[in-house]
């Protein structure tokens, strides 16, 4: 399944934005190699590459909040990747938000208005 997206653009990684399926919402933003795009696409859950591992990261496979896939879209260039989920568990972020976008910028103020779903020290044994 190389042919649908162009990883040696970007050195074998691309751009993975998850949005909720229903309402739209961003949800996260990731990162995919060709293996988690191809894992994804087999087993229909979300499956990113961690930068910080340098490891394939299977969303929600320590704190349960997994991500149902509905729908992928690649864009123009063939070098990112729309995931349309449906967010198992409410929370997309590590720090126990449903969104990462959780942060409002107001003039010169950032303000946090996004819903808290977890306390983060309960679910990471790490």
């Amino acid at each position: 399944m190389n042919y649908l997206l162009d990883f040696e653009k970007q050195g074998g990684l691309v751009p993975a934005i998850a949005q909720d399926w229903k309402t739209g919402e961003i949800l996260m933003l990731a990162y995919m190699n060709q293996e988690a795009f191809e894992e994804t696409l087999r087993t229909g859950r979300a499956c990113y590459y961690s930068r910080s591992r340098n490891r394939l990261w299977r969303k929600g496979e320590e704190s349960g909040n997994v991500q149902e896939v509905k729908e992928v879209r690649t864009d123009c260039d063939a070098d990112t990747v729309v995931l349309k989920v449906e967010q198992i568990g409410g929370a997309a972020c590590h720090t126990g938000y449903r969104s990462c976008f959780f942060k409002k910028i107001e003039g010169e103020s950032i303000v946090e208005d996004g819903i808290k779903v977890f306390d983060p020290k309960e679910v990471y044994k790490s």
